[in-house]
């Protein structure tokens, strides 16, 4: 057996340790990774995977924001835009820094782990991978963003959308013709806090299988996320109230 998944969890304890425990969106991203792998491993059992790529599965998403925890304790943020990109952060740390022998002691699987994380939070997966590299990329991202609607409906705001309160704040123009036409949001536009918000709920356009979607409905994921907010700007609250529409209608007709 290649994979030793005990093991990495049992690593990952240990590499946690070397960041402060009492702070909150430390022991978020601990909590996110954790229940990310969990997610990885029952959607890859729910594609009939063979043993060995659910528990491959399993252990890149323990892996996938391994840059998290540096990057927080170095830019004291999650916003990549404002900081680093965690993933390729996080492949450097495994992969040059040789983070990743604490983890798996062959390196048979080096490629898929490195290119699954590398993609996980880019826009779309680039071209060129093998078959099974692609499935491995898309499984993290479906597993990844299953947990993150999870987490947007009790996260600290401020830590979301950098300050405590967007109620005044507007949906750039942009921002919203990209949700409504391209279904893909450019990261270079995302201007407010109220934007951010918009490409957090885009990312029900971006789900390659079923299974996630359908953990979000089941859980009523998107009417949560929803009711946490208002806006005081009527054509932004107009707008935000067509964000949940399409958001909603779109996972109903994909389920």
């Amino acid at each position: 057996m290649y994979i030793d998944i005990e093991k990495a969890k049992k690593a990952f304890k240990e590499y946690v340790k070397n960041y402060n425990p009492e702070d909150k969106q430390v022991k978020l991203k601990i909590s996110h990774m954790e229940r990310t792998s969990q997610i990885a491993k029952n959607m890859a059992k729910s594609l009939e995977l063979e043993q060995e790529d659910i528990e491959l599965a399993e252990l890149i998403g323990l892996l996938h924001d391994i840059g998290r925890f540096e990057q927080i304790k170095r830019y004291h943020t999650f916003l990549d835009k404002n900081s680093i990109n965690h993933g390729e952060f996080g492949v450097k740390l495994l992969f040059e820094e040789n983070l990743i022998k604490k983890f798996i002691n062959t390196s048979k699987y080096d490629d898929i782990i490195r290119l699954a994380i590398l993609n996980h939070n880019r826009g779309k997966i680039e071209e060129g991978l093998t078959a099974r590299q692609n499935l491995h990329a898309r499984i993290i991202r479906d597993s990844d963003k299953t947990d993150i609607f999870y987490t947007l409906t009790f996260e600290d705001i401020k830590s979301m959308y950098g300050k405590d309160d967007i109620s005044e704040e507007k949906i750039s123009d942009e921002i919203y013709r990209e949700f409504k036409e391209d279904k893909i949001m450019n990261y270079k536009y995302l201007n407010t806090g109220a934007d951010i918000l918009v490409a957090h709920f885009a990312y029900i356009y971006d789900f390659n299988f079923n299974y996630g979607i359908k953990v979000i409905q089941e859980k009523k994921e998107i009417d949560k996320l929803y009711n946490r907010f208002t806006f005081k700007d009527e054509e932004t609250m107009k707008r935000y109230n067509e964000v949940y529409r399409l958001s909603k209608e779109y996972a109903i007709n994909r389920c």
